[in-house]
């Protein structure tokens, strides 16, 4: 807790935003007030500043093929915050695409997916349509020469996997999977820059929980506007380890710097939704990689009370220290999200991480035109999504009783 008669707060975050851009690049702000020494614990509170404003460097021409899950808007965004110009939509569900259509007025809606594809001037195609059918979509797009980012979960089974490696080795293609979690959490991406500056030695683990809800009503994480049919069917979205828990793997693999890792337990459970009988509300995964381990506990709980549609929470031990990255809210606390601690040897700091600039979609659009893999390492995406497919796989089904 800090301590009672510190500053004000607001205040004390004006001063710390006046930090300036060196004390970003530090990493460790080295001007952050420390509150509390006289007990020999340091506690302190950045508002990391406001990076200036850089024009896209790129500009690539995009489309969208599929936009079954909402998870499409924030796709969509990231490529056009990197230099993409978005010039044609398809979509398989008349509600999906009539509301697409309302974000996106000006964007030219085609018929059919083939137009998309035979277009010679599109670069790269998003997809969000169901999950089971996003990567035969990738390897088509692969074979016309364009590039393909899918949202997760890129890839639900080890045939797709294997269909989708041999094409990118055929074509030198790329195919991107949006693990929006890390990769558009802005608290997420500062806890990359601490840990590869050594922040808190070497990693050792991460845990990740990650609880999310059915029926949202609000927003573009998906359940906005209820769930359709086939997200009760694993078969079609993956199942719950292979679906959002490809978000967690993906985070395993990143902070511990793993480029083997095998799946050392897995579970999964339907609790509370009897009338949908082969949904998967809860699921959990012991991961263990050549460089650091990892737990996983994923669940379909968060109840109203929260105010989002999860309190997804990262915890990072290392070394030398340890984070937590409390994603998307800071419950009881604040409803703000991008909240990280920090904890080393020397003391405890808070970083609101909310002023910082996303680099996935400038980098992914640099990665097009330059056939480089800065925004994702293409093989760590890929093992990923092998993780979560094999622990989905070999889950032991739990049956809880009442």
């Amino acid at each position: 807790m800090m301590n009672a008669n510190r500053p004000g707060r607001r205040e004390f975050l004006k001063q710390a935003g006046a930090m300036g851009s060196l004390a970003l690049m530090a990493g460790l702000p080295p001007g952050a007030t420390a509150l509390g020494a006289e007990t020999g614990s340091v506690v302190a509170e950045t508002v990391l500043p406001v990076p200036p404003v850089e024009p896209p460097q790129y500009h690539i021409k995009f489309a969208v093929c599929g936009m079954s899950h909402d998870h499409i808007y924030g796709m969509v965004g990231a490529i056009l915050r990197g230099g993409g110009e978005l010039v044609a939509a398809w979509g398989g569900e008349a509600d999906k695409l009539a509301t697409f259509t309302k974000r996106f007025p000006n964007v030219k809606i085609v018929q059919t997916q083939e137009e998309i594809l035979d277009d010679p001037a599109i670069q790269l195609v998003l997809s969000s349509q169901i999950a089971s059918e996003r990567a035969p979509l990738g390897v088509r797009v692969m074979r016309r020469g364009k590039d393909f980012l899918a949202d997760k979960p890129g890839i639900v089974s080890l045939e797709q996997l294997a269909a989708v490696r041999k094409t990118i080795a055929e074509t030198k293609r790329i195919y991107g999977i949006m693990y929006s979690e890390r990769l558009e959490v802005k608290a997420a991406v500062y806890a990359g820059h601490l840990v590869q500056q050594g922040a808190i030695g070497k990693v050792i683990q991460t845990i990740n929980l990650a609880p999310h809800q059915v029926i949202q009503g609000h927003g573009d994480a998906g359940g906005g506007g209820g769930r359709p049919a086939w997200f009760w069917n694993p078969d079609q979205y993956g199942g719950i380890l292979c679906d959002i828990g490809s978000h967690q793997i993906d985070q395993f693999l990143f902070y511990t710097g793993s480029q083997e890792a095998g799946i050392v337990e897995s579970q999964v459970a339907n609790i509370r939704h009897p009338e949908h009988p082969h949904f998967q509300d809860f699921g959990d995964v012991v991961l263990r990689g050549d460089r650091g381990l990892g737990y996983v506990r994923l669940d379909w709980f968060t109840p109203n009370g929260l105010g989002t549609w999860g309190d997804g929470r990262l915890f990072i031990l290392g070394t030398e220290g340890y984070i937590e990255v409390r994603k998307y809210t800071n419950v009881a606390v604040k409803a703000q999200g991008n909240n990280l601690y920090l904890v080393d040897g020397k003391q405890a700091r808070y970083f609101d991480c909310n002023n910082l600039a996303l680099p996935f979609g400038p980098q992914f659009v640099a990665d097009i035109v330059n056939r480089t893999h800065v925004a994702q390492d293409q093989v760590q995406c890929l093992l990923a999504a092998e993780l979560a497919i094999k622990a989905q796989r070999q889950a032991n089904r739990v049956t809880l009783k009442d």
